[in-house]
């Protein structure tokens, strides 16, 4: 049986293994669909702390995961399908076709950004396509950008990229935004934003260039066709956290974000952190903040079954 065992392997679950394998807990880490987390489909990281110069994402995330590595973590490249966390020890399933059994779990699965799912759009991501106005705003200096979306989200996102962007262009496939009245008033008294309405993305252009170039738009009202030119293209339709083989068994909230209390879920012995918990920030930084209070809550609470 395992002493901890950690999903995920973005900044949340490489800085719990760092912890919980500096406190010789050898930890056992599912690398996940997506080793490595959301960070290496991203291309400079200028927000780290540490790296003046900045750093690209999948470079970060391999010395986390190097410096992890060191202290002893152990490595699994599977994907948790299910669990049972009715009784202890806590029992899981992985997609390897093994069943993993641990006295502490660490969910650090993070949460998936959500786009249209254009071809076009999925070949350019990281490459002018992403879904963090904060994480990736100041990369559009002087440059137009769109945003896509009609929430509160895209309204923040959009206000928030006028500090950089030339210009900023909502597109919305409806005639009036959903995002609250405050928040709808700000975008719109704007003079850097613009909305354009009805309108839904056919195409992300590249003209070759390997970079988003501009937007092929469709008026849903009126079948028109145009083309938008842009730099940025911002995606803000909303994140779907992944939590899916939880369900039933931790408490989430309407959206599927874990529910905790700093990071203790429902169950005693099962902690989360990172952007699986966490609809607000979404940050790497915050992402390792938590995984290590995650670390150090399972540590304590490994203690407390001792004593």
């Amino acid at each position: 049986m395992e002493k901890v065992v950690i999903l995920g392997t973005g900044a949340a679950g490489l800085t719990a293994a760092l912890y919980t394998a500096r406190a010789n807990l050898e930890p056992l880490v599912f690398e996940g669909l997506e080793p490595g987390g959301q960070l290496t489909t991203t291309t400079e990281v200028e927000n780290f702390p540490g790296f003046p110069q900045g750093i690209m994402g999948p470079a970060l995330m391999e010395n986390m995961r190097a410096q992890a590595t060191r202290f002893g973590t152990r490595f699994v490249r599977a994907s948790v399908e299910s669990v049972d966390f009715s009784g202890s020890p806590l029992s899981l399933k992985g997609d390897d076709g093994k069943q993993y059994e641990s006295a502490t779990v660490i969910i650090a699965t993070g949460a998936t950004a959500k786009y249209l799912g254009l071809e076009s759009e999925q070949k350019l991501i990281g490459r002018g396509v992403t879904a963090c106005a904060t994480c990736d705003g100041a990369f559009y200096r002087d440059v137009p950008v769109c945003v896509i979306g009609g929430g509160d989200t895209a309204v923040e996102e959009a206000v928030f990229l006028t500090r950089f962007a030339s210009k900023v262009t909502i597109i919305h496939r409806r005639d009036q935004l959903r995002a609250s009245k405050i928040m709808a008033d700000r975008a719109l008294s704007n003079p850097k934003i613009e909305v354009m309405w009805d309108s839904t993305v056919e195409e992300v252009l590249d003209v070759e260039k390997g970079e988003v170039t501009g937007v092929r738009l469709k008026n849903v009202k009126t079948g028109e066709i145009s083309e938008l030119e842009v730099a940025g293209y911002f995606s803000a339709i909303g994140h779907k956290p992944n939590t899916d083989p939880f369900k039933g068994q931790l408490d989430m909230d309407e959206t599927g974000y874990l529910i905790t209390d700093k990071t203790r879920t429902n169950t005693p012995g099962v902690f989360a952190a990172g952007d699986v918990q966490d609809s607000v920030y979404r940050q790497a930084v915050t992402a390792a903040g938590t995984g290590c209070m995650a670390a150090l809550e399972a540590e304590r609470y490994l203690e407390s079954l001792e004593g």
